[in-house]
């Protein structure tokens, strides 16, 4: 009998879990955050380990604590940053001792000892950004309108606090993010010349939106900072811009924005002089975005910038520019981009134009650069391969990472993973990742999961602990991962074909390759169910009102009445450019929403959702449920009331896959429904 993790809940859902990179000015050191499930299984716990970039001494643990650590980073002399909630045996004249579990800048010196608090602020520490040659540090943490520094803003929460006030006075939008709610705290950039100076030293440079950064880079010799942050009045002008500040005296110095591009993500080039952020094209209703990378200098505000992508037809991530510049001393940038089922990581340089792609297998994330730019750093996962540190030549086109020594194994995978093709009514190519268990042969065909993933624009190319197809592939099924239209990697036609037609090109696409997959002798296509989730959820619910070759449809945080939706989601102004003004053009909305053909459905759904769901809210699935038992469509509502837009808690994710699985066994398997325990 099997014994991986993924065939029991309970090894799955303690699996240690990876994520973030930090390397050390002299690139001898790489720290990455491990997270393991706490002794009590309610929660993750993480941990900062430090790796070898050589690759050859064994990872060893430098943090442990029980509120945890994360965001790793390090000051030029090589001491390591990082945030925790932890408490202090000096709680300070401000009595923050860490009881709110608030996070607080803490240093772990380069030499070893015992990890300090170094920098606190009344709301908390949101982030940190440090730079290459300068002790000056860039920190994100919130001001409590009114409060015009950090012992005003302690006062005001004290005061809040005392009173049993949680109200929030909203002066523009958005009021909710994806899971949480914003306010009443304003996000602020501050820079700090020294860390462990004073805290009133901090130098603010600049507010944000009511959600926050996006992106903040601090330039090299720490003189310069630049943040992405939201500007715009009315709700369709929203839109983020970068600001340039000088991180000394916190003057605004220049703005790289236009009305119709978002600009976010800033990184410094080498010298200082300038930023290469990223560019996307604002949507209408007639276009998709449209992303690239763009390099403008830092202080004049006269230069418009210039595409350092020209022609490259699919979207990059967040640039990462190497310490060291090209031939003329132009800026080389590395950046990852979803291409065809993988994000592979490119090179740019910003003289020549030349990009060369440098992993051919895989999806990288958490790029960083060595001192010298002959190598490179990431986090490479893939739909088969959790999420691991590897190290990369910075030149060698699609090569081979090179693994470093890491925990985080999760060892044999139930299955195999292979590719299916299909062609598109259009003659558009169309791809899909095939996961399939162990046994599946013609003799003892598989039943087959169809998973719609969300975004709409994104892509199934890396590893998921939220929907693991492995897990799925332990219970005996086949999943076919397919990417439709308006997926990612597969160039802006890709986007252009289903741009507002929701219900059309994307769920002809997804059943396009369901069908090629059927084909295969090793598949029962007797026996097939569909899940999605967020704009999957969407197509779920879609092909409920559309067909019933499926045995059951699970629908999680599903979209169902979309005149309804746009104006609860968390940004309806990004709704309406995609799908029109609700007072002057209704017609996707007319066409496409599932809600309005509720009584053709027959098959047994599953609904899940989460009541802090700020993306979808739950209204979309209580407007399902309501409208499945109105037309006694055999159904059940797996609701989670502390969770969001995906559900995060490993219990509630052990309860997640408990009851899929349990409703899939009994409407595509015929097994007796079996409740899964506790709920």
């Amino acid at each position: 009998m099997e014994t991986t993790p993924f065939h029991d809940l309970g090894a799955f859902i303690a699996l240690p879990r990876i994520s973030s990179l930090a390397l050390s000015p002299d690139g001898t050191r790489l720290v990455t955050r491990v997270q393991e499930l706490s002794a009590d299984g309610t929660r993750y716990n993480g941990s900062l380990w430090e790796i070898d970039p050589a690759g050859e001494r064994a990872a060893r643990r430098l943090t442990r604590s029980a509120r945890g650590e994360a965001a790793p980073g390090f000051l030029p002399d090589g001491t390591l940053l990082f945030l925790s909630g932890r408490p202090t045996d000096d709680p300070g004249e401000d009595g923050q001792d860490g009881e709110d579990g608030e996070s607080a800048l803490w240093a772990l010196p380069a030499d070893g000892g015992e990890a300090a608090r170094l920098l606190t602020r009344p709301g908390g520490v949101d982030g940190f950004q440090t730079a290459a040659a300068a002790a000056r540090i860039a920190v994100t943490a919130s001001l409590l309108p009114g409060a015009a520094d950090a012992e005003q803003d302690a006062e005001l929460r004290k005061a809040r606090k005392k009173a049993k006030v949680t109200a929030i006075l909203h002066d523009t939008p958005p009021v909710r993010l994806w899971d949480r709610d914003l306010g009443p705290g304003v996000p602020h950039v501050f820079t700090v010349a020294d860390p462990a100076g004073e805290p009133s030293t901090a130098v603010d440079c600049g507010a944000g939106g009511p959600g926050g950064f996006d992106g903040c880079a601090l330039s090299p010799d720490g003189s310069l900072v630049a943040y992405g942050v939201q500007t715009g009045e009315l709700p369709d002008e929203l839109r983020t811009m970068v600001v340039v500040a000088d991180a000394a005296t916190g003057k605004r110095l220049r703005t790289v924005e236009s009305p119709d591009a978002e600009f976010s993500a800033p990184a410094f080039t080498p010298d200082g002089r300038g930023v290469v952020c990223l560019r996307e094209r604002r949507i209408t209703w007639e276009q998709p975005g449209d992303r690239t990378l763009w390099l403008v200098d830092a202080t004049d505000a006269g230069d418009a910038g210039r595409d350092l992508l020209p022609g490259f037809d699919l979207w990059p991530g967040a640039p990462v520019v190497s310490p060291v510049p090209g031939p003329g001393g132009a800026p080389v940038v590395f950046f990852a981009a979803d291409e065809e089922g993988r994000a592979p990581v490119f090179r740019v340089a910003a003289g020549s134009g030349e990009v060369v792609r440098l992993t051919a297998s895989g999806a990288y994330s958490d790029l960083v650069v060595a001192p010298d730019g002959t190598a490179l750093y990431a986090l490479r996962s893939a739909i088969d391969a959790a999420p691991a540190p590897i190290r990369l030549d910075g030149t060698t086109p699609d090569q081979q990472p090179v693994p470093l020594p890491c925990p985080g194994a999760v060892g044999e995978l139930p299955g195999t993973l292979t590719e299916v093709h299909a062609t598109a009514e259009d003659g558009t190519a169309l791809r899909s990742w095939l996961v399939l268990p162990d046994g599946a042969s013609a003799d003892s065909p598989a039943p087959l999961l169809l998973w719609a993933h969300g975004g709409p624009q994104s892509s199934w190319n890396a590893w998921t602990w939220r929907w693991n197809p492995w897990v799925a592939a332990a219970a005996g099924y086949a999943v076919l991962l397919p990417d439709p239209a308006l997926s990612t990697g597969y160039g802006q036609r890709m986007h252009q074909r289903g741009w507002g037609d929701w219900g059309g090109s994307p769920y002809r696409d997804v059943l396009a390759l369901t069908d090629a997959a059927l084909d295969r002798a090793d598949l029962d296509a007797e026996r097939t169910a569909m899940m999605g989730g967020s704009f999957g959820g969407y197509l779920a619910n879609w092909a409920a009102t559309r067909t019933d070759r499926f045995k059951a449809i699970v629908t999680h945080a599903g979209l169902w009445n979309l005149p309804a939706f746009g104006g609860t989601t968390d940004f309806p102004a990004y709704w309406m450019r995609h799908q029109g003004d609700p007072l002057e053009r209704t017609e996707r909305l007319d066409t496409y929403s599932p809600h309005l053909h509720a009584a053709r459905i027959s098959t047994p759904m599953l609904v899940i959702h989460g009541d802090k769901d700020y993306r979808v809210p739950i209204g979309e699935a209580l407007s399902l449920w309501y409208d499945l038992k109105r037309f006694d469509v055999p159904a059940r509502f797996l609701y989670f009331a502390d969770e969001g837009h995906w559900i995060m808690k490993p219990a509630n994710s052990r309860i997640w896959y408990a009851t899929v699985l349990s409703f899939l066994a009994h409407h595509v398997l015929g097994a007796d429904w079996q409740r899964p325990d506790l709920v």
